[in-house]
């Protein structure tokens, strides 16, 4: 069994450690933590299985050194479940960005014919029902989003009171501060959790002056990604990602950015796949930099004595202004037959 085969088997729910060996006498050797649990190896009785303590230690993705080995940490999270109450004029737009970004987009909406818009806007799923009974079928969980834009404050008190029963990443609630606080205050007295319903995101959205829907949207977004990446998890692997290295036959290098420096354009854990005829599949940056890392990636698929490599990409000297590198930085990359 592989990586990717022990990630589907095991609950997706908790929180998963990837850790690699990406430097020393164990380079290459990989494990799969659940809660500290070493639940798979690419190696029977490894380096992992001798320091499972390791796991324990770590609470963010990035670099530890343990004895002469270096080990890269990842904590992928899982797509982002938008679930949006309210299929009016906001919800479009906030809909139409969730799946821009790549987020698995619900709508609730107890009228057929702003479910239909929904719909048409692009929506992964939409349930046409009244509010409570919707969410009772949805489940929730640790990158679930709940964003409350329905049409009135009565249908917010329902939705909110539903939500905050769950696990979740984020809820927020459009509204004015007086209906809001009428909405939080009603709840705690109908047997809410104080601590949830003082946390909820609301005025929802970042303060950017926000005015029309579109603008609220973009205000929206931007205050769930900064929550996102707030967690100190990687953007795992998407769906196109996982189906290519599944489906696609020949060998494919994936391309991970172990460390960075400066202002290099991605973050630590952002991936992007090789394929053998040189396309690739999601971008660690682009430009300059990720044209040199497919180079060294499409070298490492020819060559049978190592299947493995961590090369640095260094945008900070004059080689790399002339080369067009423009955002500076430093990035280790590692790379890794699949």
């Amino acid at each position: 069994m592989g990586l990717f085969e022990a990630m589907e088997q095991y609950d997706t729910e908790k929180e998963r450690k990837i850790l690699t060996v990406v430097k020393g006498v164990h380079v290459g050797e990989k494990a799969l933590f659940s809660e500290s649990r070493l639940l798979w190896e690419n190696k029977d009785h490894g380096f992992f299985h001798k320091h499972q303590e390791i796991a324990e230690k770590i609470i963010e993705s990035g670099i530890i050194n343990v004895e002469e080995e270096m080990i890269f940490c990842d904590i992928p999270g899982q797509q982002i479940k938008l679930v949006i109450c309210g299929g009016g004029h906001v919800s479009i737009p906030i809909i139409q960005l969730g799946q821009m970004m790549g987020n698995h987009v619900t709508v609730i909406e107890d009228r057929p014919k702003f479910a239909d818009h929904a719909r048409r806007a692009g929506a992964s799923e939409v349930f046409c029902e009244p509010f409570q009974d919707a969410l009772k079928k949805i489940k929730g969980g640790r990158d679930t989003f709940f964003v409350i834009v329905t049409r009135g404050h009565r249908y917010d008190q329902i939705c909110l009171f539903e939500i905050a029963k769950k696990e979740h990443a984020y809820i927020g609630m459009m509204g004015s501060k007086k209906r809001v606080a009428t909405v939080k205050k009603q709840l705690i007295e109908d047997g809410a959790d104080p601590q949830v319903i003082e946390n909820i995101y609301s005025p929802i959205g970042l303060s950017i002056g926000a005015e029309t829907p579109e603008e609220i949207a973009v205000a929206i977004a931007a205050e769930m990604i900064q929550v996102k990446n707030m967690k100190k998890r990687t953007s795992g692997y998407t769906k196109e990602m996982l189906h290519a290295i599944r489906e696609k036959e020949g060998t494919k290098i994936l391309a991970t950015i172990v460390t960075r420096k400066g202002s290099a354009p991605r973050a630590v854990g952002t991936k992007m796949l090789i394929l053998p005829d040189g396309n690739c599949i999601g971008t660690i940056g682009g430009g300059c930099m990720e044209a040199d890392v497919v180079r060294k990636a499409r070298t490492l698929m020819g060559q049978n004595e190592s299947n493995v490599q961590l090369c640095r990409v260094d945008m900070t000297g004059a080689d790399a202004e002339e080369e067009g590198m423009v955002c500076g930085g430093i990035v280790d990359v590692f790379l890794e037959k699949i």
